[in-house]
């Protein structure tokens, strides 16, 4: 009996979905739930992408097809982790998989038959300025442009290859966006009726760098990756897997990158300078992690106090002097300590405090001025602390406080203020006293919040973890910052 081609099996599967029939067991009875509040920081990245297998791709349909799903109905459905309602690829017997049979990534049937392409957003989202949203966008291409061919140009007039787009509920592909929550965007592969083409949800909460809402940057790389022929992966904590956790810094998996790289080839090798040519010199403005001119000695983190610590786009960053060490999942990363200008080209010779805001703002202080850097970009500052509603008297330490990332606190002399910073101005002129914060020192050098909720205080040497249900300090502290932030060897001299 001759065997059914796999694009009538294809057809039988997914046709009677694409017209409006029955719908899939995966994406019946999908609901809105609200996010778990706690500790629990994962969100659903509920994305619609108008997806028809290569083996039918010439079928047009106007039906929408769901996307992340936050769940379904039954008990049983409360223990699914978040993916994609869009259907994958169905599994074929081996030796019917053909050519794809040996790769874990998927490919949608359709690649760009140019490397130079061009973009253009028409619509921003309210919640961010115009210019970040720029950056964030030329980040997300960049991504792919780093390990392939590729190049992106932004064009603000004419046609463009992509068009990026935030718009809301219907907006003319029969793919309408349902309002906050539900789904998050969709794209549309090449060589498909609206290639090019990327929309976003207007009316849903976007974020640069934190988990507050919908991070744009992880969003617009997932959805790049399909503009570009790529489809969902199987491979977990890859860019193009179904199922989303926000995670910083964002990278393509090995999958992804083989997967783009097999559409597309690897990136072009700069030719070698010939010998009349002349190697320029690095511009005067870039810094290095090289300490000449630097006046002071590099610290030794199992043998310092800190000046700030903060929590930046999810990693730790501990300040002294000239320098910042950085940790990543709890893990000092290599090439660490480095000048702190590395990052903050512009940053003062030392900082008395650090924090990192709602928006993605990141805040020093120094003296009576601060500053106020987008990622690395120098935005604002140097200012006076007085602009604030602070006397002139420096900011020993700072704290971002609470899942919502609204509650800033100002310490100095043993008296704490509460800072709003969308109104850039603290909540009341008279301080309150450190007593609030139970078994916390009344003078303190650093503070910062882990992704648990919890808050930690650093005076020299040591470190206290304050609970904020029991609003107090834990059993067992204060311990050594050296021993369990740096791995050193505890200290016999332990109250220094």
């Amino acid at each position: 009996m001759a065997r059914a081609p796999l694009s009538a099996l294809l057809a039988a599967l997914f046709l009677p979905w694409l017209l409006g029939g029955q719908a899939l067991p995966a994406s019946r009875g999908t609901r809105r739930h609200k996010p778990l509040d706690g500790a629990r920081k994962h969100h659903a990245w509920k994305e619609q992408n108008p997806w028809i297998s290569s083996s039918v791709n010439t079928m047009e349909t106007g039906v929408p097809m769901k996307g992340f799903s936050r769940g379904t109905d039954g008990p049983a459905a409360s223990w699914n982790p978040p993916r994609c309602g869009v259907p994958d690829l169905p599994t074929l017997p081996d030796g019917q998989n053909g050519r794809n049979r040996q790769k874990r990534f998927v490919l949608s049937g359709g690649r760009w038959e140019k490397t130079d392409l061009t973009y253009k957003i028409i619509r921003f989202p309210w919640q961010l300025v115009n210019t970040k949203v720029r950056r964030t966008i030329a980040e997300a291409l960049k991504v792919w442009s780093d390990v392939t061919p590729l190049t992106f140009t932004e064009v603000h007039e004419g046609r463009a290859d992509i068009v990026i787009d935030f718009t809301r509920y219907w907006h003319g592909d029969n793919l309408p966006f349902d309002g906050p929550g539900g789904i998050l965007a969709h794209a549309f592969f090449p060589k498909t009726h609206r290639e090019g083409d990327v929309h976003f949800d207007y009316d849903e909460t976007w974020t640069i760098g934190n988990n507050l809402g919908t991070d744009l940057l992880q969003v617009a790389a997932h959805e790049f990756g399909h503009v570009l022929g790529l489809q969902h992966t199987a491979v977990s904590k890859s860019l193009m897997s179904p199922f989303y956790i926000f995670r910083y810094p964002l990278s393509l998996s090995e999958d992804d990158k083989q997967g783009i790289q097999y559409l597309y080839g690897k990136p072009k090798t700069d030719p070698v300078p010939t010998p009349t040519q002349e190697a320029e010199p690095n511009p005067p403005d870039i810094e290095t992690n090289e300490i000449t001119n630097v006046g002071s000695v590099q610290p030794d983190a199992c043998d310092t106090d800190f000046d700030a610590v903060s929590t930046i786009r999810g990693e730790l960053f501990f300040f002294k002097s000239h320098y910042v060490w950085r940790l990543r999942n709890g893990k000092l990363q290599a090439g660490y300590p480095a000048l702190a200008s590395r990052h903050w080209q512009g940053i003062p010779s030392s900082i008395d405090a650090a924090f990192e805001d709602s928006l993605g703002n990141i805040w020093f202080f120094q003296g009576s001025q601060y500053w106020i850097y987008d990622g690395e970009r120098r935005v604002s500052g140097p200012a006076s602390i007085s602009e604030l509603g602070l006397s002139a008297s420096p900011v020993q330490a700072a704290l971002m406080w609470g899942t919502e990332k609204n509650k800033i606190y100002f310490f100095k002399g043993g008296n704490y203020w509460r800072f709003n910073p969308s109104t850039r101005q603290v909540e009341t002129i008279y301080p309150r006293r450190m007593a609030d914060w139970r078994g916390i020192p009344q003078e303190i050098d650093a503070a910062f919040q882990d992704e648990f909720g919890f808050a930690y205080f650093l005076r020299g040497r040591l470190y206290w973890k304050f609970d904020p249900v029991q609003v107090k300090v834990l059993e067992g502290y204060p311990r050594q910052i050296s021993h369990d932030f740096f791995s050193c060897a505890p200290s016999s001299n332990f109250f220094r």
